[in-house]
């Protein structure tokens, strides 16, 4: 019955709800670079200016989830997200490149996917966006507020998790810790160092790139030329800036924020040694 059921899903995934880009799959082309993260830090604009670059197509739509929630649904119907070999030869031949990517935010907290993205596209570039883990907790709140999974005040959720994370300290960094600890946690999923040290060890450091959330929404034009440059792509001037999915909340108490900085300094630190880089998180 199992074989049947799976059979039928990629019947429907690929052909009904995928339709022509399902049928073509095996004349579509597979990501040269996937951005990894993070949730609440500015990855849905970047998709967007991302994709008006000249020599940059964009998948289909953001948020995929390939390589976890949709494995099950084979090869095809991720090729289905991308743009067809005649495409890439058409843009090759106007513009002289081409690259294609996908964005999922979450991949960066389910580090053990990388093997599975290593297997399927070996040479494909990273790029981690990381916002400020106290705005980009105090974000995923009021997400969370907004869509009614949560209904405790900020302050009983961060005394929340500081205790379930104390008690989580010696569990071993594996899929079971991501999968349900970083999962379920809001202060978790800013611990970047124990993230991305794994797809540090997996891919090439050259081939990951870190850049601040801060930066993509204050310096959004020069942040792109430094992805460009990442792409070895010429640098483009991108006539669409806008910022997708910005939340409007009210500010944090200051207790609370000087709870949450002392509470993340170590983290950062480890972050900053790892991608010898600093940002301006912990001044």
């Amino acid at each position: 019955m199992s074989k049947i059921r799976n059979c039928y899903r990629l019947i429907r995934y690929n052909l009904l709800e995928r339709k022509y880009s399902g049928i073509s799959a095996p004349f579509r082309v597979l990501p040269n670079f996937l951005v990894i993260g993070v949730g609440r830090g500015g990855t849905t604009s970047l998709y967007e200016y991302l994709g008006q670059h000249n020599c940059i197509t964009k998948s289909a739509y953001d948020e995929i989830g390939y390589f976890d929630d949709n494995f099950h649904l084979g090869i095809n119907w991720y090729r289905s997200m991308f743009p067809t070999t005649f495409h890439k030869k058409k843009i090759i031949a106007k513009y002289g490149n081409f690259l294609t990517f996908e964005v999922t935010p979450w991949y960066i907290r389910k580090p053990w996917i990388t093997e599975r993205i290593q297997d399927i596209v070996k040479n494909v570039k990273i790029i981690a966006v990381l916002r400020n883990p106290i705005d980009r907790t105090y974000s995923h709140y009021h997400l969370a507020l907004r869509d009614n999974t949560i209904s405790k005040s900020f302050d009983e959720i961060v005394d929340q998790d500081i205790d379930i994370l104390k008690k989580s300290s010696s569990l071993d960094r594996d899929k079971n810790y991501f999968n349900n600890v970083v999962q379920n946690s809001f202060l978790a999923r800013s611990f970047y160092a124990e993230q991305l040290e794994h797809w540090f060890k997996i891919f090439n450091r050259k081939n990951i790139l870190t850049v601040s959330s801060e930066s993509l929404s204050k310096n959004t034009q020069n942040t792109l030329n430094i992805i460009f440059s990442f792409l070895n792509l010429n640098h483009q001037n991108i006539p669409n800036l806008e910022k997708m999915n910005v939340g409007k909340y009210p500010p944090m108490s200051n207790t609370i924020h000087k709870k949450l900085f002392d509470y993340f300094y170590e983290y950062n630190e480890k972050l900053f040694d790892l991608i010898d880089e600093r940002y301006d998180w912990n001044d």
